[in-house]
């Protein structure tokens, strides 16, 4: 539908920090509490108050903006932001305008574990959020109306604006999800997206193929506070085949402000989109610029972890897939429990394949997280130890770890609660399978005439008598021997 155009996509992304206090007062900035009891008269917008910056904000600012290989300005300053909103007391808010804290970093695209593309961060910021308004259909005599929070108002921000460089909602995608990944191994904000730690404006136009203007004069449509990776894919997929469709019958692209119906897969006009002269900019009086040193801003580099870049090389290189990788990489807590079960276990192959099938799987069972798993890394790999030394199957191993996931208990205390351990004597196996083999004289000679399943039967045959116990490779080879010689009588 858009085969005539190139899609212009262009994201702006509000991080809540997770400091403490909010931003310029001392009043808690934690998620849940009853409305308005977080609030003091800096937060109020009161006549009179004064801002006092918090550091614990500035330094996770810092942090960001080297991890997102953004130029740290040693000079920046706050500006007001003019505009009037229920949910926005002082009638401004305190952010950055034309000299932010960071410019020009970037943020890898990942496909099958290759960077294929990096998107340009033009600049991060700081900024206050403001309040919530809760559209609760509240009867207010006669008319319905909605009730202000103000907890959040003053919570620090750092909004992330990229360049127009992704092509594609796919990409789009891609970019948020590896910005998660970059931010979620600073600990810096919960980016729990469903209660706006994480929100995301997407800017959406579709730029003709001989068009030879700059990409700024091009009709833009901002997509406003969207609430998960994929409803920003969803709207962004929406919007385009929108734009499309009114340019295939001649009309115009407004440039509007618009909201995202997740019910139905839809955006909405919400108002006529602002320029920055709408919102009458000017230098915040009482806060003073902020200055950094040099020193300052390499004490927090030194901070930093490893990008996951960096940690998906590191997972390849130790055999784990490209799929695998980013299924590890993109959950902090689950790289960390890979990383201590392989401190505890070597074969890093075995731990992976565990983690990501049978431990997975409880998890998912069981509604729990990799930050409270039941069974711990040390504990995990006691278990593949006992699979190691011959003392449990495969088969076997997978029902002690769901006992073990039920219980709490070590593997050797579970292997003797439950009576089970690897039938490893020769002379044992040999007496079962002989019985087998002389119980099932048909499938023994279905299997001398060429057919492999046979085996797979006689296989099963002897598991099922030793209560699957005994060892699969001495079955399978004592088994071979024992019709060896029956083919010999």
């Amino acid at each position: 539908m858009n085969s005539g155009y190139d899609v212009i996509i262009g994201l702006e992304v509000h991080v809540e920090l997770k400091t403490q206090s909010k931003l310029f007062c001392s009043c808690s900035a934690s998620f849940g509490a009853e409305p308005n009891t977080h609030t003091c008269p800096v937060c109020l917008g009161m006549p009179g108050v004064l801002p006092v910056l918090n550091e614990e904000a500035v330094a996770y600012a810092v942090k960001a903006a080297l991890a997102l290989r953004c130029t740290v300005h040693p000079f920046s300053k706050f500006d007001r932001k003019q505009y009037f909103y229920p949910d926005l007391p002082k009638a401004y808010q305190i952010s950055q305008y034309d000299q932010p804290l960071a410019e020009y970093g970037a943020v890898p695209i990942i496909v099958d574990g290759h960077v294929v593309k990096e998107v340009t961060v033009r600049r991060i910021h700081m900024e206050e959020d403001a309040g919530k308004l809760n559209h609760l259909g509240i009867r207010l005599g006669d008319a319905k109306g909605s009730l202000v929070d103000l907890n959040r108002a003053g919570v620090p921000l750092i909004e992330i604006v990229s360049e127009p460089d992704m092509r594609s909602a796919d990409e789009a995608r891609l970019y948020l999800t590896e910005l998660r990944n970059v931010l979620s191994y600073l600990d810096i904000s919960d980016l729990r997206m469903e209660e706006g730690s994480m929100r995301c404006d997407a800017n959406v136009s579709l730029r003709p193929h001989d068009y030879v203007g700059s990409l700024e004069d091009l009709p833009r449509v901002e997509i406003k506070n969207v609430n998960s990776i994929r409803n920003v894919q969803r709207g962004i997929e929406y919007e385009v085949a929108r734009q499309a469709e009114l340019l295939a019958r001649g009309e115009r692209i407004v440039k509007e402000t618009r909201g995202f119906d997740d019910q139905n897969g839809r955006t909405y006009s919400q108002r006529s989109k602002e320029e920055a002269n709408d919102y009458r900019y000017f230098p915040e009086p009482d806060l003073p610029p902020l200055v950094l040193t040099q020193e300052a801003i390499e004490r927090v580099a030194r901070s930093l972890p490893p990008a996951p870049t960096v940690l998906r090389e590191e997972l390849q290189q130790a055999g784990v897939t490209a799929k695998e990788a980013e299924i590890i990489v993109g959950d902090r807590a689950l790289w960390e429990y890979w990383r201590e079960a392989t401190t505890h276990y070597e074969d890093k192959r075995q731990v992976t394949n565990w983690i990501l099938s049978d431990l997975s799987r409880l998890l998912n069972a069981h509604g729990d997280t990799w930050l409270t798993p039941r069974v711990t890394p040390a504990a995990l790999a006691d278990l593949l130890r006992l699979i190691a030394n011959g003392t449990l199957s495969g088969r076997m191993a997978k029902e002690v770890l769901d006992r073990m996931y039920e219980s709490g208990a070590t593997a050797a205390q579970t292997v003797e609660a439950m009576g089970v351990s690897q039938i490893t004597d020769h002379g044992a196996i040999q007496a079962v399978v002989q019985q087998v083999v002389a119980d099932n004289p048909h499938v023994v000679q279905d299997y001398l005439n060429g057919k492999e399943k046979a085996l797979g039967f006689l296989v099963g045959q002897v598991m099922k008598q030793t209560k699957g116990q005994a060892k699969p490779d001495m079955v399978n080879a004592i088994l071979k021997g024992v019709i060896a010689d029956y083919a010999k009588t």
